[in-house]
Order: structure tokens, then sequence, then C-alpha cells
């Protein structure tokens, strides 16, 4: 019997470290550092452009993809928080920037998960220079995602996982809430 036991517990064990997070993007309260991206999918699609600078004040939720480590849990994480993100502020959208990986193979694959996910209220954007991703957003590469919830150009909490999945939302829709007073 004891030995059934410590079999279980160290079966606990092991699911609670492989889901252990990791520590990754800005600290509540810094100010949103420039996020200059080339974006694939959206409003500024084919550009460059620095999101920090284009959602100034307005509430953001920022997705920093481990482009190797992407799942379909992951995706799935990204569609819900499409979906609901209009209904906490009809002015919030999400950016998804894929970082790392060899440019033209990410260039490539953003715009067919967007063709299966339909996004509607997300940017698609890549960083491949570096896959620590843009200097200023504290990003670690050991985490698969990174989620950023900012408003008012501010950080109001970092999420960093190295395991996801769509019940994930409800705590970043709660930091976005509290985040634009609701």
């Amino acid at each position: 019997m004891i030995r059934v036991s410590m079999i279980g517990l160290a079966l606990v064990f092991t699911v609670a470290v492989t889901r252990a997070d990791v520590e990754s993007g800005p600290n509540a309260g810094e100010k949103i550092a420039e996020l200059k991206v080339t974006n694939v999918v959206g409003e500024f699609e084919g550009k460059e452009v620095d999101f920090a600078k284009e959602r100034k004040d307005a509430p953001t939720i920022y997705m920093f993809v481990n482009a190797e480590k992407f799942d379909r849990p992951m995706a799935r994480l990204m569609k819900v928080l499409d979906g609901k993100i209009g209904d906490v502020d009809e002015k919030a959208k999400v950016v998804i920037v894929w970082v790392g990986g060899e440019e033209e193979a990410v260039k490539k694959r953003i715009p067919a998960i967007n063709m299966s996910l339909k996004f509607e209220k997300s940017s698609l954007s890549m960083y491949t220079a570096d896959k620590t991703g843009p200097n200023g957003w504290g990003l670690n590469s050991d985490a698969h995602l990174t989620v950023v919830v900012a408003n008012k150009a501010k950080v109001e909490k970092s999420f960093a996982f190295t395991t996801v999945n769509e019940t994930d939302e409800k705590d970043v829709t709660a930091a976005l809430k509290k985040a634009v007073g609701k």
C-alpha cells in the first residue's frame, strides 16, 4: 500500500512540476516598451509597426508565442481571448507576436493559423531577430507563451506559461477587466 501511495505522490508531483510556470514579461506597473514587429495579419498587414505606439492608451493583450512551442492548446486560448476581448472593452485588441523561429517559415505559418482560427480582434505579427524577443519586454525563452495585459500604456499583469489551455482565459480576462476598471 505504501508503494502505491508513493507512486501516486510521485505522479502528482510530476504533474505539478510540469504545470509550473516560469517568469516572463514586464512587471505590473511598468510602462509598455517599444514593440517594433513585422505584422503579418491584421490592421497593419505586411508592415513593420510599433504596436506600443499604435495601441497607446487602449486596452491590449500582448501575447508572445515561442515559435518553436506553438501548439493547439495555445491556439485555442488565442481564439477564446479573441472572441471575448470585445466584451471587456470595445477598443480592446489582442496583439500576437511569434518570437524566434526561422523568418520565412513563421511568415508562412501565421496566415495559415489565421485562416484556420479566423481571428477578428487580433493582429498576428512576428519578431524573429532573437528568441528572447524585443528589448524591454523581459521575455524568457523557456516560456511557451507570455501574455501581457496592458491599459493606458502600463502593464496590469504578465502571465508566463509552459503549458496552456483555453481555461487560462479567465485569469487573463479578469486582469483586463481590472485594468479597465470593470
